[in-house]
């Protein structure tokens, strides 16, 4: 494992934001959804593509918060452009497990 400075970590944008929107996204090579999250009146609403459809459904996720770095550059992926990346935890099975919250915060709310 590389170690980092905190200077490293403090560089990573791990904010919280709400799902407001999910839909198919039949372009993908591997099963995925584009997301839509609200990341509050700072940052506003930022989209992606992830592939949790193994345990998640699109409706299952509308409303939930979620933790994602806001901070890389937008990356195309196929025909959608993708502007945050959603973190989770691969489980046994490799399916991914969005990372959450324990409790609401504030859309924006920054991992400290």
């Amino acid at each position: 494992m590389k170690t980092i400075s905190w200077a490293d970590f403090t560089s990573v944008e791990l904010r919280v934001g709400t799902v407001l929107r999910v839909e198919a996204f039949p372009e993908a090579r591997k099963p995925a959804y584009k997301v839509w999250v609200d990341f509050g009146p700072e940052l506003g609403e930022k989209k992606t593509s992830v592939q949790i459809t193994a345990l998640y459904t699109p409706e299952s996720l509308v409303g939930r918060q979620i933790v994602g770095v806001v901070n890389f550059p937008a990356k195309q992926v196929g025909p959608f452009m993708s502007e945050f990346l959603l973190t989770g935890f691969a489980d046994a099975e490799g399916a991914i497990v969005i990372a959450v919250p324990e409790r609401p915060v504030p859309n924006g709310a920054k991992l400290m």
